[in-house]
């Protein structure tokens, strides 16, 4: 697998929280020939079922990386002086967690309820003009319009009230195999989980495994609330981004890029999925790191965790530079070893797996008390 290739067509390809119809089809078609069954749930999140070599009932693991990125949507189409032939432009808000500090400037795809997706431009006043206690900070979204070009009258035909608009930015290698562009949070770890899988068609494993990309993560969780509740499995791993280090970022909450996955550790998180990804990645002679969270986190690992009787979960993070930004940036070594340990943990298990890491717990409690 071309990791950077794969990537590449995952992070230019539109697919904003509650529109990802797109990006679903590109992972579709590269699950497809690896699994067994693989459908589109009522909410759009992507499921693929491969099963494994166990008696039958086997016991289930979720592979959970969500697929939308963060976005843009159309509040309103407006012209100049209200005239058909004037220039058109749109008006936008935020799809979750977008950064106001980076949108000056950008090119977007409009992506049309009505027609073909349109190129734009996000573009305001140049600083000078604008009043006086404006300058020199963030534009707003009062401040910024996207310019596709087109005339009012063609514009209002095309494009409506609460269509989607995706960033454009292509996918850029660095020194050092490392890559950077846009939606790398979190298609970086929907090729983590086909990678996997392809690790997977080559080796022998007893669990059914479940790959899911999950529908708005960033703006709900929907997805992973929604496929966990659905499917049930006995136990899940979530795959997500974290800080990488970078000046100004150089906290104990940071991670250098490069230099291996994180697994988190904390109350969102079971203890016994913590240890079993520690010694999957010791037996493939992996650095990890242990990345403490006492939270409920941000990620999908949250939604899956608290799944009707509640689901053990484990995360994996790939550390990331500039997230939520139209430059993220991340070591594609890291995206590999993430997909590694992730086979590794997934043929490791057997019918005695939740047993003892159930067994575990109850040993932990005792100890406390």
């Amino acid at each position: 697998m071309n990791v950077f290739e794969y990537l590449k067509k995952l992070t230019e390809t539109p697919g904003p929280s509650g529109f990802e119809q797109q990006v679903a089809e590109v992972i579709q078609e590269s699950w497809k020939p690896l699994v067994d069954e693989i459908s589109l749930d009522r909410v759009g999140s992507l499921i693929a079922v491969k099963k494994g070599l166990g008696a039958e009932p086997r016991s289930r693991i979720l592979l959970a990386a969500h697929m939308d990125e963060i976005g843009l949507m159309v509040t309103q189409v407006l012209s100049l002086n209200d005239s058909e032939d004037s220039s058109g432009f749109l008006h936008v808000t935020k799809v979750g967690g977008v950064d106001l500090r980076h949108l000056y400037g950008q090119t977007v795809v409009v992506l049309s309820s009505a027609g073909p997706e349109l190129v734009g431009i996000l573009g305001s006043l140049p600083a000078w003009k604008l009043p006086e206690d404006k300058r020199n900070k963030p534009f707003d979204f009062d401040d910024l319009v996207v310019d596709t070009g087109m005339s009012y009258g063609e514009l209002k035909k095309l494009v409506a009230v609460g269509d989607f608009v995706s960033f454009r930015q292509p996918l850029r290698k660095l020194l050092n195999r490392r890559a950077t562009g846009k939606a790398l949070d979190n298609r970086t770890s929907v090729t983590s989980i086909t990678y996997c899988l392809e690790e997977l068609s080559r080796r022998n494993h007893d669990w059914d495994v479940i790959a899911v990309a999950t529908a708005q993560e960033e703006t709900r969780l929907l997805g992973a609330f929604t496929s966990a509740y659905a499917l049930n499995p006995d136990i899940a791993i979530a795959i997500d981004v974290t800080f990488g280090k970078g000046p100004g970022a150089t906290g104990e909450n940071t991670f250098e890029i490069g230099d291996g996955p994180t697994l988190s550790l904390g109350p969102n998180y079971h203890p016994g999925i913590h240890k079993a990804l520690k010694e999957a990645a010791e037996a493939l002679e992996m650095k990890v790191h242990t990345e403490p969270d006492a939270g409920s986190g941000g990620t999908d690992a949250f939604g899956i965790q608290i799944a009707r009787a509640g689901i053990p979960t484990g995360l994996i993070s790939i550390p990331l530079r500039y997230m939520h930004t139209m430059v993220e940036s991340v070591a594609l070594s890291d995206v590999e070893r993430a997909a590694r340990l992730l086979a590794e943990f997934v043929v490791r298990l057997d019918d005695q797996f939740i047993g003892q890491i159930t067994d575990d717990m109850m040993d932990m409690k005792a100890n406390s008390n």
